[in-house]
């Protein structure tokens, strides 16, 4: 696929999936990405893709060109050997000008492999404002398949105390105002978290309220780290750091937290430096920064 599409588009640098919600392309399985991103590394183009929504894959103008087609074909014949589909498969046309190429793949698919924590947070995806779930891009940069988790003695055994970082030199605003920024992002946040929950179950809730996973980051958390992205341009790996969580938790956290920003019309202006550390901020600006926010970085 990816020599025929170069081969045909030698200028092209994306390229355009939409896929259904489910199965092995689902917009849930691990492994689905990861072969993309070894794909867009290989091939040197950006992959968009883009998951028609649960229980809509017939929209999809796929299922109408070339499935229904192929359907009719069949006629009920039986399919008794790869040959016989194959060949069913590839038999298929219509009086507009459908042909269709189809061959038997012999590759080996292994089961029962998995993709870490570690190897979702090293890939190059980037998910959508809208709906980024089932919309995201992976840049054509190499990933390391192999990666393993980190030993337990590699993470922080306590979290930082990070609630210093809400000192003006970080945000820009004083202490009042970003308790008041909080305050207002409180109800939105939490039908967007009830949303995204929904969306991810499929359905409704089955187990009552305060059940389940508690979330990674806090609201605070989701804003603080807005606030040293979108401010200081600190780089998401570096952010995930002082969170101890993934660079893809993250730019999560940053993506719904910026459609929550714009639902109350707030902006976060930018600094005029755009650093990679807090000391860094603290000594170009020649702000005094305190010492609990020097530890924090």
């Amino acid at each position: 696929m990816g020599g025929h599409a170069t081969t045909v588009y030698p200028q092209a640098t994306r390229l355009l999936i939409t896929a259904d919600a489910g199965a092995s392309n689902s917009y849930r399985t691990r492994a689905w990405k990861s072969e993309l991103a070894a794909f867009a590394a290989e091939v040197g183009l950006e992959i968009t893709v883009c998951h028609f929504p649960p229980g809509t894959s017939k929209w999809n103008t796929i299922e109408h060109r070339l499935f229904s087609h192929i359907s009719m074909n069949w006629r009920g014949r039986p399919l008794t050997s790869h040959e016989v589909i194959v060949n069913t498969i590839a038999a298929t046309t219509t009086r507009t000008g459908l042909r269709v190429h189809a061959e038997f793949d012999t590759g080996q698919y292994p089961k029962g492999e998995t993709v870490s924590d570690a190897q979702m947070a090293a890939l190059p995806i980037v998910r959508h404002d809208w709906h980024g779930d089932w919309n995201y891009t992976l840049r054509p940069e190499p990933t390391q398949p192999g990666a393993e988790e980190p030993p337990p003695s590699a993470h922080r055994a306590d979290r930082r105390d990070l609630s210093r970082l809400v000192h003006p030199v970080v945000t820009g605003m004083p202490t009042t105002a970003w308790d008041d920024l909080l305050t207002r992002l409180a109800v939105p946040r939490e039908a967007q978290g009830a949303a995204d929950l929904h969306n991810r179950r499929g359905g409704v809730r089955r187990l009552p309220p305060g059940t389940g996973r508690r979330p990674r980051l806090t609201l605070a958390d989701r804003l603080r780290a807005t606030v040293l992205d979108q401010r200081l341009g600190m780089p998401q790996p570096v952010i995930g750091d002082l969170f101890d969580v993934s660079r893809m938790t993250i730019n999560n956290a940053v993506r719904q937290t910026r459609q929550l920003l714009a639902q109350i019309r707030h902006t976060i202006e930018p600094a005029n430096v755009r650093l990679a550390t807090l000391a860094d901020h603290a000594a170009r600006a020649g702000l005094d920064i305190t010492a609990e926010i020097e530890k924090a970085c």
